[in-house]
């Protein structure tokens, strides 16, 4: 599930906002009574939440709108920060590896220092730190780091090369790769690295990490490793047809996997994917559900069919799915948070949507999904706690200037404003 195919969902189903003292309404804002919404989610008489139009990279050997310079001839490096805590408040144990994966391939760049911070570079000047605290300043920086330069060894280039050394672009190389921590008896949220320049903020922010446990929901369905040779051969040429953008081909492939074998979990889910996108939505969800028959601890089905019930605006149902997913996994899906806030603060049951909310706010680190953001300003101004709701409708707009409700959201704050104001 993207974050472009959340926001898509998300300007389409309703969130019921409190209404507002009468003096404020008066101010010229939109009312919200019941039957208005401005929230994360809204179709009613307000606009709901909308993406953030990304801004123009500059091209290599220019300045673009995110000021990277690159000079003529000569790769510059991508120096990156960071920190690694445990989900659950713990200390680490000890220095956690910090790892990229490209196209499956794992490389081990550096370690963290003992409180979780980290610093690594990758480009033709990249020196890995083995504790953050030793790392030289951006200015100062040198040395090769193993496995990076031009010679030998596995990477991300061609003839063994990691293609990060002269006449590889660090940027580019990144394409296909995401950075995740790694220690024995722990899962790690994954950090992707595309797109990434030279001069954009170092800072990755805390990528966190959860104990694993014993009965947790799975991402990659058991079922996948049982499919006979050639249903596996049908769904992986399914994928290939994806990334080419062929979706009516690829969908032909998913049921040649799931004639072959029709306890195949994965292609199943994948086959609901792309009959949603088709507008076979009754389809869908007899997909999702025989997935789910296959395979009760595979998450993605439990996470369509939430999608779905979200999108007819079935809170009940959205509730009980992301109830389920967030019972077999309460780490990796920060959406899954989301949705049920939504579903439960239409259901009336604030308190409970407030819990979750707060959670989808915990694990969304990186702010993949700026909708938590406005739903927790909603809850918020339902309590009556404007001065919470004020600072995160202006989170919101930090990260989503460009959203299709921005004025909506903006108005809202100039109402709330008053009422903080008033309050003093």
């Amino acid at each position: 599930m993207t974050p472009r195919s959340l926001a898509a969902l998300l300007v389409t189903a309703s969130l019921i906002l409190p209404a507002l003292p009468a003096f404020a309404q008066k101010a010229g804002t939109t009312s919200t009574g019941t039957g208005t919404s401005t929230g994360t989610t809204g179709t009613g008489t307000g606009t709901g939440i909308g993406t953030t139009n990304p801004g123009t990279l500059g091209a290599p050997g220019s300045t673009g709108t995110n000021n990277t310079r690159t000079t003529t001839g000569v790769a510059q490096p991508i120096y990156l920060t960071g920190r690694v805590a445990v989900d659950d408040g713990s200390a680490l144990p000890g220095p956690v590896t910090i790892e990229r994966v490209c196209n499956g391939a794992t490389h081990t760049e550096g370690y963290t220092d003992m409180k979780g911070t980290f610093g690594i570079q990758f480009g033709n000047e990249a020196g890995v730190f083995q504790d953050a605290t030793d790392a030289p300043s951006r200015s100062s920086m040198s040395g090769v780091a193993p496995g990076m330069g031009g010679g030998s060894g596995g990477g991300l280039g061609s003839g063994g090369s990691s293609g990060m050394g002269a006449g590889g672009s660090p940027d580019r190389m990144l394409m296909n790769c995401e950075l995740r921590a790694k220690l024995p008896g722990f899962r790690s949220q994954a950090i992707t690295l595309a797109g990434r320049r030279p001069m954009d903020d170092p800072d990755l922010g805390t990528i966190l990490m959860h104990r694993e446990a014993p009965g947790e929901g799975s991402t990659v369905s058991a079922t996948t490793l049982n499919a006979p040779k050639a249903a596996r051969k049908a769904f992986e040429k399914g994928q290939e047809l994806l990334k080419k953008n062929k979706p009516a081909d690829a969908r032909e492939e998913f049921e040649k996997a799931v004639q072959i074998d029709q306890a195949y979990a994965a292609a199943w889910c994948e086959l609901g994917k792309l009959q949603v996108e088709f507008g076979d939505a009754d389809m869908a969800r007899g997909s999702f559900r025989v997935a789910l028959k296959s395979d009760p601890k595979f998450l993605s089905p439990y996470l369509e069919l939430s999608m779905l019930a979200l999108n007819e605006k079935k809170w009940q149902e959205t509730a009980d799915l992301t109830d389920q997913v967030l019972k077999l996994d309460a780490f990796d899906y920060p959406q899954a948070y989301l949705f049920n806030a939504a579903a439960k603060y239409n259901m009336q049951e604030v308190d409970a949507a407030q819990k979750s909310i707060v959670e989808a706010d915990r694990l969304d680190t990186r702010h993949q999904f700026p909708e938590v953001a406005h739903l927790y300003g909603a809850i918020l101004q339902y309590k009556k706690d404007y001065q919470g709701a004020v600072l995160q409708y202006r989170a919101y707009l930090k990260m989503a200037p460009n959203a299709d409700d921005a004025a909506t959201v903006k108005k809202q704050l100039e109402t709330l404003d008053k009422l903080t104001t008033a309050e003093k």
